[in-house]
């Protein structure tokens, strides 16, 4: 099995990159394992509560539950992902069951963070884009798929994700092995990880 970690901040175009890894390889061969399931659960929380958490701190990410997925998934166990709603701020009480197969990909903002979680990953990919670039997605995504509006956003932007974006992601570049400008065309760095899965499988 082969454990490849894709971060980057928000928006910088990580599952652009996810997708063309998977169009390279058979369907049963791979999965996607996305940080934004592993959100903690906030049952204790009113909705008003939940809405004030900092989801771009480590601190909100179940890195343990990860961490004992992934575990189970390298003993060819399979796991019950947790399904997370960013429309109500908690896990929904369904889960996705996923089997282990020949290639894992974990992709999200904060997995570098985890000392543990990173010892688990063969290859470690970072995407990068520029801010602009980054903050004119993440409104679009969160205004279409999340239900919030403008001035919610760029609040949160302003007050949260940037300062976060500087203090826990962008220093986590350092850790790994390829980073990826974000360009729709990047087919060099695809093509690099496509042999590094080729030679490793």
């Amino acid at each position: 099995m082969l454990i490849i970690g894709i971060a980057g901040g928000t928006g910088s175009g990580k599952t652009t990159v996810v997708n063309q890894i998977i169009n390279e390889l058979p369907a049963d061969e791979v999965c996607v394992i996305s940080q934004d399931s592993y959100y903690k659960a906030t049952d204790d929380l009113s909705y008003e509560e939940r809405t004030k958490i900092n989801f771009d701190h480590p601190r909100a990410i179940d890195f343990e539950l990860l961490i004992e997925h992934i575990t189970d998934l390298k003993a060819g166990k399979i796991i019950e992902q947790p399904i997370y709603s960013f429309v109500t701020h908690n896990r929904t009480k369904d889960t996705v069951k996923t089997h282990p197969r020949k290639v894992v990909i974990i992709e999200g903002i904060l997995i570098f963070n985890s000392e543990k979680l990173r010892s688990l990953f063969d290859i470690k990919i970072f995407v990068h884009a520029d801010a602009d670039e980054r903050l004119i997605r993440r409104v679009r995504r969160d205004i279409s798929e999340r239900g919030r509006d403008i001035d919610e956003v760029l609040n949160r932007y302003q007050d949260t994700l940037k300062p976060m974006h500087q203090q826990f992601i962008e220093p986590t570049k350092n850790y790994a092995d390829l980073i990826i400008p974000n360009d729709r065309y990047n087919t060099v760095a695809v093509e690099i990880v496509r042999t590094v899965i080729s030679e490793r499988l």
